[in-house]
């Protein structure tokens, strides 16, 4: 299965996170959401990885502060039935701790609502974290990041996730 990694980054975390992701995944494509024809790229993808992170905290929608917020509305009248989709969401869990991540929940619901065949979900354990938006049921909705408060352990995090998804994708 060939990832299509698609990034927008506010600070340069979540394009290293991207970038980092990328390495681990033989075959990927990296992609810079500013600089794609969006509906096309993310249309043509055969599994797609969206990574953001969550700038306007505490708001309902468009959470990111990124071009993500630009197109969160057009995702759900996208063709991606089946289509194999995992999110990654960055987040300050510390000084941010009851908006961690949040913006992976919009994202996530978006990329559902199109149809896309949502893998990557993580635990809650291991997490410090008052509430995210995130969380949907027992587990994050993805693969949440913290590179402010816990950047020692996103390696195993990174590698462990992508082993995952790989499995994920490729099941039916």
């Amino acid at each position: 299965m060939r990832f299509t990694i698609i990034y927008a980054s506010a600070t340069g975390h979540t394009e290293d996170i991207a970038e980092r992701l990328n390495r681990l995944l033989p075959g990927s494509e990296l992609k810079n959401l500013d600089r794609i024809d969006f509906t096309k790229e993310i249309e043509k993808a055969e599994a797609l990885i969206c990574c953001t992170p969550t700038w306007n905290t505490a708001s309902d929608v468009k959470r990111s502060g990124t071009t993500w917020d630009d197109h969160i509305d057009n995702i759900p009248h996208l063709e991606l039935k089946d289509k194999p989709i995992a999110i990654v969401g960055l987040g300050d869990s510390a000084a941010f701790s009851k908006y961690f991540c949040d913006a992976m929940e919009e994202l996530y619901r978006s990329f559902e609502s199109a149809g896309g065949r949502m893998i990557g979900h993580v635990s809650i354990e291991q997490y410090i974290f008052d509430k995210s938006k995130s969380v949907i049921g027992e587990m994050f909705c993805g693969l949440p990041i913290d590179e402010d408060n816990e950047s020692e352990k996103t390696d195993d995090r990174l590698q462990a996730w992508a082993r995952i998804i790989l499995e994920e994708a490729s099941s039916t």
